[in-house]
């Protein structure tokens, strides 16, 4: 049996290359959600990793981060690290797990998976690519092939994905 409907085409993505124990990316949560609010599944939103070496446990924190989506709750975890980045900073890794474990992820899961760095390369591979294409802070945005620096100000930014989503999702429309 074959589907003759039109397939729909492919959302548009914004690329966030965040930094979860940067305060600038906390700062950045509410444009991240009202965005997620106003396209809901129209926009992809991807979490890139780009850790800082100033951040002592930014590394940690993207490979807890990739767990938390492989446990499918990729999303609330890096909110809930970026909500606590003061704590994180003072606690260090472990309380990355209890993190796992506030959202009732399998905390001896991202023990293990801290441990055995099953999630290194995706964390490589993404802060090769943010550098390859010009990040050089956090949170930086890629959306429809233009890249948006928010590490230095913030100001505008939000707006400017709107701008440049609304025109993406047109042309799409045709």
């Amino acid at each position: 049996m074959s589907d003759s409907s039109p397939a729909r085409p492919a959302a548009p993505v914004l690329d966030v290359w965040c930094e979860l124990q940067c305060p600038d990316c906390r700062s950045a949560l509410d444009d991240l959600r009202a965005l997620r609010a106003r396209y809901g599944d129209r926009l992809e939103l991807r979490l890139r990793h780009f850790p800082l070496e100033k951040h002592k446990h930014s590394f940690a924190a993207a490979q807890a981060a990739e767990e938390a989506l492989e446990q499918g709750r990729g999303w609330p975890y890096a909110e809930a690290v970026l909500e606590r980045v003061e704590e994180l900073d003072r606690r260090g890794e472990g309380f990355l797990v209890e993190i796992a474990r506030e959202l009732g992820l399998d905390a001896e899961e991202f023990d293990t998976a801290l441990i055995d760095g099953r999630h290194i390369l995706i964390v490589d591979a993404d802060q090769a690519e943010g550098k390859a294409i010009g990040v050089t802070g956090t949170p930086t945005y890629v959306i429809g092939g233009e890249r948006l620096d928010g590490g230095k100000s913030q100001e505008g930014l939000r707006e400017r994905v709107e701008e440049i989503a609304d025109r993406l999702l047109a042309e799409q429309e045709g």
